[in-house]
């Protein structure tokens, strides 16, 4: 048994040397850190509110929307890098099947587009 624990005792050092590290780093930051803020650090940035209000306060359901539409053509982007990368071994079938995909997706994007879904006010 005694064996058995000495080979993961690199492991136990390992992990209390990074948490040391980190814990170490960000005591560091806090110490030798200057906090200045200023009225430009402070502004809505890309929430659209105030950082520091109250928690239960409306806001506009824009926010949602931009939110949900870079999700989804982030994984876009995320289904393109596999595809791309055996396109040599899936052949035409793959090749279509993306580009059906691809469309749907345009479309949706045409249709957002078209509603107003991207204009800012």
């Amino acid at each position: 048994m005694t064996i058995f624990l000495h080979e993961y005792l690199p492991i136990l050092i390992f992990i209390f040397i990074g948490l040391g590290i980190a814990i170490g780093m960000t005591l560091l930051s806090f110490i030798a850190g200057e906090s200045k803020p200023d009225s430009e650090k402070l502004s809505a940035y890309e929430c659209g509110f105030e950082a520091f209000d109250d928690a239960r306060g409306r806001f506009d359901v824009r926010f949602y929307l931009v939110a949900i539409l870079f999700i989804i053509f982030d994984l876009e982007v995320a289904f393109l890098f596999p595809w791309a990368i055996s396109l040599g071994s899936i052949g035409l079938f793959g090749f279509w099947s993306m580009m059906i995909f691809l469309l749907i997706l345009t479309i949706g994007f045409i249709y957002e587009w078209k509603k107003g879904a991207l204009e800012w006010e």
